[in-house]
């Protein structure tokens, strides 16, 4: 890809049924024809796109990767010629992981990462992950998180990332809202758009989130409900942003240059001091 060549990113806004994998690859599988037909690179899907984000059928339906549920991401990655970012319940012998993986027009698994900012209420579900990387393609420097990863005192995940190299961060999500928040009340603007921001503009990185839509059921957050607003943030602010939407399925797409390689190691210790930015927790003074 060229430095002027624009790269087209989908954000898969999947409706995901807790402990339905089949239903909810299928819909998947259509977003990303959707996305293939429309030009994009890469699609991202929501966190634990098979089972849903803290739904308990993880301790009983959770698979390997790789495996069936990966391997279907990948001949539909070779057969529709796109990357395919998509967060999996991973089994690892005894252990449930929140993971998510990038698969590329080959089919191969080329990065995988398990979240690490793991909420109290689901740690009896899932392990907490204990790598980062990035990895190089011809469409950039591409890293991964997950959702709570980008909380504001877990910042400093996205801080690795950006230290690695990441010219694109892309992070399934489940952003759950109590059932009678309306869009009205503008939930994730604090919660999402203000550390993705920070990110952004720190490391002239875009950040690409992709959440979830549907009511849970089962678990913890029995009732709450995922809304949608999936969103790619660049250092100028937004990029795209989906709608509010508990319960269709949709494709938002984010069209941009990808930002040029940043500066590395003491280069950028440098720069963040010289431009007034604090690193801890993602605040700048």
């Amino acid at each position: 890809m060229n430095d002027s060549e624009k790269l087209k990113i989908g954000m898969g806004q999947l409706l995901v049924e807790g402990g339905e994998p089949e239903r909810n690859l299928n819909r998947a599988e259509e977003l990303i024809i959707e996305a293939s037909r429309s030009g994009c690179n890469i699609i991202l899907l929501p966190e634990c796109s098979d089972l849903a984000w803290s739904h308990p059928s993880a301790k009983t339906k959770a698979e390997t990767i790789p495996g069936k549920r990966s391997d279907f991401f990948s001949a539909i990655a070779v057969r529709e010629k796109i990357y395919i970012a998509v967060g999996l319940t991973e089994k690892v012998e005894n252990s449930i992981y929140n993971s998510a993986i990038l698969v590329n027009p080959s089919g191969d698994i080329i990065l995988k990462y398990r979240k690490i900012n793991i909420l109290k209420v689901v740690q009896d579900l899932y392990e907490v992950g204990g790598t980062l990387s990035v990895v190089k393609t011809p469409l950039g420097v591409i890293g991964m998180n997950i959702c709570s990863d980008n909380y504001i005192d877990s910042l400093n995940i996205g801080h690795v990332l950006g230290r690695m190299g990441a010219q694109i961060i892309l992070s399934p999500s489940s952003w759950t809202v109590d059932y009678n928040v309306t869009n009205d009340s503008d939930p994730y603007r604090e919660k999402w758009l203000k550390p993705y921001s920070i990110l952004a503009k720190m490391f002239d990185l875009v950040m690409v989130s992709a959440t979830s839509v549907g009511y849970l059921v089962g678990g913890p957050f029995e009732g709450k409900k995922s809304v949608g607003c999936s969103i790619a943030v660049g250092k100028n602010g937004i990029l795209a942003m989906g709608k509010f939407n508990e319960l269709a399925s949709e494709l938002i797409i984010a069209e941009f240059i990808v930002p040029q390689p940043f500066r590395k190691g003491t280069e950028l210790t440098s720069y963040l001091a010289e431009s007034g930015y604090k690193e801890s927790f993602g605040k700048f003074i």
